[in-house]
């Protein structure tokens, strides 16, 4: 009997490209800005994709599906510290155009419905829909700079023309972006933790 599992679904809508909305999702310089340090990406069918989303949630996984623009399919790594299953964890990333934005789908599934999973699926659904409020602002921030018009008076400080230079280059495939403003989002703290952000559930 295949064992039972289940899964999450989120939505974003962002006022963006989605070739800025998909650099996003594959350029370690902007994962590291909206979901976690040290991201390190092979951006291909059959790459590897890994994240530290904090001290203690490290995700590791394989890229099954690779379709710039439109879709990332990633197939997790058995944690370690979890009891083993047949299931097969995956989160998948579709991206789509709807009038004035981008919008992206994130379907994830393949978590048993056994009570050991319990706090780590429940810590990354709920975890998502933070990270993805991160990565809106993030990306909208980016198009922002990118589309300043000449003679703003945003831009009038060297960093602010640093920061507009930077954000076009990041509208480009492949390109660095600049350093990001602090985003209004942060993963939730347990009550008193300090240090880095962390995805652990608020009690």
């Amino acid at each position: 009997m295949a064992e039972r599992t289940r899964g999450y679904a989120h939505r974003v809508d962002v006022a963006a490209p989605m070739d800025l909305l998909w650099q996003g999702l594959v350029a370690p310089e902007l994962l590291s800005v909206w979901y976690g340090k040290g991201a390190r990406v092979d951006p291909r069918r059959g790459g590897r994709y890994c994240v530290r989303a904090d001290r203690d949630l490290a995700r590791e996984a394989h890229i099954d599906v690779f379709e710039p623009g439109r879709r990332l399919r990633l197939i997790y790594m058995p944690p370690p510290d979890l009891p083993p299953c047949d299931a097969v964890v995956v989160d998948d990333f579709i991206l789509d155009l709807e009038p004035g934005n981008s919008v992206l789908r994130l379907l994830g599934s393949g978590f048993p419905q056994d009570e050991a999973w319990d706090l780590h699926y429940n810590r990354l659904r709920s975890g998502w829909a933070l990270a993805l409020a991160r990565l809106k602002v993030c990306i909208e921030q980016q198009h922002r700079r990118a589309t300043r018009p000449p003679g703003d008076s945003a831009a009038g400080t060297a960093a602010g023309a640093a920061g507009d230079a930077g954000a076009r280059a990041a509208a480009r495939p492949g390109a660095a972006p600049p350093d990001a403003a602090p985003l209004s989002f942060k993963p939730p703290r347990k009550p008193g933790e300090e240090g880095e952000d962390s995805w652990e559930l608020l009690p």
